[in-house]
């Protein structure tokens, strides 16, 4: 278990930050012990969360070109056939999943392949599970071309809570199944969508975890 080098920033700055705090409220509030030490417990509680949140487990997978992985933990929350509107303009199986703030925000290739396109858009923060979010939420797209020939997006959501999407993926580069591709954070939801006729493997409002859930079958 390890932090993932987009909190190093943010862990630094909001110890900093609640350092200050707690020497402030030490002075301001010296003769009342319990409001300092109340404030202390709260400070730590805050920070440990935002490490908690910034974890990055060991997810090593063997790849597989049959199988598609959950590219994040959370929770299923849409299984259904859709028109995908930015990059197919036709049908495409959508799976959802959404992701609250206890979950690891570290998101996966579920498929190896090249890069084909990379769209991000700059949107709204409606809550991740509208569903609305997947075209009107701040988002980032990509799309791998599997050995096969088959084509499979992955689109990073913002939500409420989150503020920020990071994409490392580049168009023309090579990527392997369980490798990173981003990262969210504070809350949100990744959508895959995926050839009609795909093999689903879970079933709606399953929990998943990214380079360990199968999602589908190619």
């Amino acid at each position: 278990m390890g932090i993932h080098k987009e909190g190093y920033k943010i862990l630094m700055a909001g110890f900093a930050i609640l350092l200050i705090l707690n020497v402030i409220t030490g002075i301001i509030w010296s003769s009342y012990p319990l409001v300092k030490w109340s404030f202390l417990v709260f400070s730590l509680m805050l920070y440990v969360f935002i490490l908690f949140f910034f974890r990055l487990p060991a997810r090593s997978l063997e790849p597989d070109p049959g199988l598609i992985f959950a590219p994040a933990d959370g929770k299923v929350v849409v299984i259904e056939e859709t028109e995908e509107k930015e990059y197919f303009n036709d049908l495409r199986l959508q799976v959802s999943i959404f992701m609250s703030p206890f979950n690891m925000h570290s998101n996966r290739y579920p498929v190896s392949g090249r890069i084909k396109y990379v769209g991000y858009h700059p949107g709204h923060y409606m809550v991740a599970w509208h569903p609305k979010s997947s075209e009107l939420n701040e988002r980032s797209s990509v799309v791998i071309e599997t050995e096969g020939g088959e084509e499979i997006l992955i689109r990073q959501i913002a939500g409420a809570v989150a503020r920020r999407i990071v994409t490392y993926a580049k168009e023309d580069q090579m990527v392997q199944q369980g490798d990173e591709l981003g990262f969210i954070k504070f809350g949100s939801r990744v959508d895959v969508f995926l050839p009609l006729g795909t093999e689903i493997e879970i079933p709606i409002l399953q929990q998943v975890r990214a380079n360990k859930s199968v999602i589908a079958r190619i």
